[in-house]
């Protein structure tokens, strides 16, 4: 689809590469590069690889390129993608749901069946968004008891079957097993899927280390640790891989008694969640009789398995849903994706949209829905390469250029906004504590990204004047990830404080006045010259365009320049909420056929409120 976004992006894209420093000698282009390329080559590093791009949203045009099409390995700048597809497909206001269902009837107060936890991959679960670790259960807790239910005579269900596959990505390493950044999705989550170990001295010299598992859960562990009477305690949490036990080992100091805490990732998170209910139902005076189980199969499920829930239609015993807790809105939960770099909870999102959009909640699917957005906003297959939705994953690749282009999509997207709200802001947020005291303080917005020697930092800026710019900077095979964010740091401050006159708006676009045009409708004209011609060519385009805009013109020039220089034009529609192809050929007084024979690429079933599609030159 031609949308305007998608001409200033073939306008840029052509650009990119090209020396970016305008032919008539434009100082302050020039200084931009020169202090760009300057800092780049500042750590004197051998094989270090960088891919960098800075784009204006106000014109299109390309401030700065350094390899923006190599592909690399964008660490946690992968959640940009991640983030841009949960607004383009959820929006901002999506909420999951965590229902407790009954596979029995209630009968005075019993439970005669299975109590169901049932999850549909909210994160939320936590004192990240609740006052209290256990508060979602203590309110579903207090659901059934409201009901009048005592007892539970089946068992107590954790079902996660609304995901499948392994809740971590593609290529994670095996030593992420004992990180607590590294914890497994789960479409039933608490806690964000860790537990807490603590460790104290044991009762003397010799004797077994004690270990208290916060929150309280069933964890595999073998404890090989010792309390000692003299030297340092070290403690060590090993694993080998996710579903193995955690191995506990070294030595604690007798005199500790404070100890050492060690946060490990749980390896079955739905069991975990329903141990920790089954506290909070006894401390509500719920008994459980049966045992604790958890379901990740959909074919093992009670819900997953049925396709009607009518009793009549239905084989196996009717189950109704008890109480309902929703999530915050999806918007709080992209924020700590991006703000706090939240792995887990990028990995659930990434899920959520491939159950959303394909129907299947695994990591594949959801890969499968990023590069239907991609696609959507014009970026090659070969740009990028999605193992994981966090960044985790050394498998992940994208290009400078991609990422630049999934920022301009968004912010010319109906989720611009929120999508630029979910970004750390520099010198103000947690998770961009940087460049303060500089013109990007409280004003550049944007996502790092970290793994073993690579560093990213992605997002938006506004100029000294005032100019809004994109921009993308990774870095590959650095030694020193610390050193790499100062270049990041310094080039974020220099577009900050760039003083150059806000450019025009992007040539491709010329509101021309056409007294024929429907409202919302846009004349673009010299189309072809925007897309491939040079800047200057670009620029020539969009002075005949206005020229013939304004038959006044400018001193009386510009009409005879119009009647000369005769120009093509085309008419676009700008996509409302509710709209549909027939509905707008109506509007026109075009037949539809016709509507679509001049949008061939357009997809009637996803017209996306902001896009614009091409009208036809009669009807």
């Amino acid at each position: 689809m031609k949308t305007f976004f998608a001409l200033i992006t073939t306008a840029t894209l052509a650009l990119v590469g090209a020396v970016t420093a305008t032919e008539d000698g434009n100082a302050v282009q020039r200084a931009l590069v020169r202090d760009l390329e300057q800092a780049i080559a500042a750590p004197g590093w051998n094989a270090d690889r960088w891919g960098v791009l800075v784009i204006s949203l106000e014109s299109g045009d390309t401030l700065f390129a350094h390899q923006p099409h190599e592909a690399l390995v964008p660490a946690s700048n992968m959640k940009l993608f991640t983030t841009a597809a949960a607004l383009r497909y959820l929006g901002p206001g999506y909420r999951y749901g965590t229902y407790l269902v009954a596979t029995g009837p209630v009968v005075e107060g019993v439970l005669r069946g299975d109590l169901l936890v049932y999850g549909t991959g909210d994160p939320t679960n936590s004192r990240r968004f609740f006052e209290a670790r256990t508060g979602v259960w203590e309110a579903l807790a207090d659901s059934l008891r409201a009901l009048g239910i005592e007892r539970i005579e089946g068992d107590l269900v954790g079902d996660a079957s609304y995901f499948e596959g392994p809740g971590i990505g593609e290529g994670w390493a095996m030593g992420y097993a004992t990180h607590s950044y590294a914890a497994p999705a789960s479409a039933l989550s608490f806690n964000d899927n860790v537990a807490t170990l603590h460790v104290t001295p044991g009762a003397n010299v010799g004797a077994p280390a004690s270990i208290q598992v916060i929150p309280a859960g069933e964890i595999h562990l073998v404890n090989e640790a010792r309390t000692v009477g003299s030297g340092r305690s070290r403690i060590a949490v090993e694993r080998d891989s996710y579903d193995a036990p955690i191995r506990v080992t070294g030595q604690i100091q007798r005199t500790q008694r404070s100890g050492q805490w060690r946060a490990v990732p749980v390896v079955d998170p739905a069991r975990f969640s329903v141990t920790a209910l089954r506290d909070v139902l006894a401390q509500r005076g719920v008994q459980v009789f049966g045992r604790i189980r958890s379901v990740q199969d959909a074919s093992a499920s009670a819900i997953g398995s049925r396709r009607v829930f009518a009793p009549a239609f239905q084989e196996g015993p009717p189950v109704q849903v008890l109480a309902v807790h929703r999530s915050p809105p999806l918007l709080e939960i992209l924020k700590v994706v991006n703000q706090r770099s939240h792995n887990m909870y990028a990995e659930s999102v990434l899920r959520t949209i491939g159950r959303v959009v394909t129907g299947r909640g695994s990591m594949e699917a959801g890969s499968e829905a990023v590069a239907a957005l991609l696609d959507e906003a014009g970026i090659e297959a070969s740009e990028v390469r999605v193992a994981d939705g966090s960044g985790l994953s050394g498998l992940n690749r994208a290009t400078a250029a991609a990422i630049v282009q999934v920022l301009a999509y968004m912010d010319s997207s109906p989720y611009g906004d929120a999508y630029r709200e979910t970004l750390p802001e520099a010198a103000v947020s947690r998770g961009l504590r940087r460049m303060q005291r500089t013109d990007a303080a409280g004003n550049l917005r944007a996502k790092t990204g970290t793994i073993d020697r690579v560093s990213a930092l992605s997002g938006y800026v506004r100029s000294r004047t005032g100019e809004r710019l994109a921009f993308s900077i990774i870095s590959n095979d650095v030694p020193s990830t610390w050193t790499a964010k100062r270049v990041e740091d310094r080039i974020g401050a220099r577009l900050a404080a760039l003083d150059r006159p806000i450019p025009g708006p992007a040539p491709v676009l010329a509101a021309a006045e056409d007294t024929t045009a429907a409202p919302d409708t846009v004349v673009v004209a010299a189309a072809d010259a925007a897309e491939s011609g040079t800047a200057g060519q670009q620029a020539e385009a969009a002075a005949t365009v206005m020229a013939s805009a304004d038959p006044g013109g400018e001193e009386g020039e510009s009409a005879d320049a119009a009647v000369d220089a005769p120009v093509e034009t085309e008419r676009f529609y700008t996509i409302r909420r509710g709209d549909t192809l027939d509905g707008i050929a109506r509007r026109h007084g075009f037949a539809l056929a016709t509507l679509r024979d001049a949008n061939p690429e357009v997809n009637p079933r996803r017209l996306m409120p902001g896009d614009r599609i091409r009208l036809p030159a009669d009807g």
